[in-house]
């Protein structure tokens, strides 16, 4: 594990990161970016490179008007993959407008950071600069992150509550959400994002399904809300997080 640094993003500032090995040091190193356990936990997976300029605006006040409501007023931490792409890019502009942490996490082959040169920089993803907080992981690959998203996660919320939001979503998701089945966190597939959590909510509907679906479904963990319904969202992220409801 390294010490803590900054990372410093043109015109919003910075966020502090640490890169770590092992997934042993995560407690040790969410403590030292200033993440102390337990906080009710938000997870956000799902759509990035596949989301376009459409589906980012009729996904937006999911964000807006039902994550991050429900996340100010539980005192919930978000956590996702870190990226300027999908509902990381919408995860990271609700934050720049709230007070929530928001914790990145990337593997270190995938993405390029700021304020680094060379001919390796231009094959990585630009982190998402409105981020509060960046875990650097091991991995080379899409994907390599999922692990160390649950687990991070895991550790944030210590003794208390976490969900995870799924909204589209591609192969990926699905390591997501069995990460997430496997640690007991609750998901809610978000109906009408496409994809992935289409293929989830159209299972809990008790349309045929593969079997992959159908066994994740089979673990009472996966519920459904509307793309079109935030205030539903923000329901039922009080009701599993705790907090005071207007």
């Amino acid at each position: 594990m390294t010490s803590p640094f900054r990372l410093e993003f043109p015109n919003t500032g910075g966020a502090p990161a640490v890169q770590v090995s092992r997934t042993t040091e995560l407690p040790s190193a969410l403590a030292a970016l200033g993440l102390h356990a337990p906080r009710p936990t938000v997870v956000v997976i799902g759509g990035a490179a596949g989301l376009d300029a459409a589906d980012m605006d009729r996904l937006r006040p999911l964000f807006a008007s039902g994550i991050a409501p429900a996340m100010q007023k539980c005192g919930a931490v978000g956590v996702d993959g870190g990226t300027l792409a999908g509902v990381m890019q919408l995860f990271g502009e609700v934050r720049q407008a709230a007070a929530f942490p928001l914790l990145g996490v990337v593997a270190a082959g995938t993405t390029q950071l700021p304020d680094t040169t060379g001919p390796d920089r231009a094959q990585g993803v630009a982190l998402e600069p409105r981020h509060t907080h960046f875990l650097i992981v091991p991995g080379d690959h899409w994907g390599a992150e999922a692990p160390w998203i649950a687990d991070a996660a895991t550790v944030l919320a210590g003794s208390g509550p976490s969900i995870t939001v799924l909204i589209n979503g591609g192969d990926i998701a699905y390591s997501d959400v069995e990460l997430s089945v496997r640690a007991g966190r609750p998901v809610v597939a978000i109906t009408g994002s496409g994809r992935t959590a289409d293929a989830f909510a159209h299972a809990l509907a008790g349309q045929r399904t593969d079997e992959r679906t159908a066994a994740l479904v089979r673990s009472g963990l996966i519920r459904s809300v509307a793309a079109d319904a935030p205030a539903d969202l923000a329901a039922l992220l009080h009701s599993v997080l705790g907090g005071d409801i207007d």
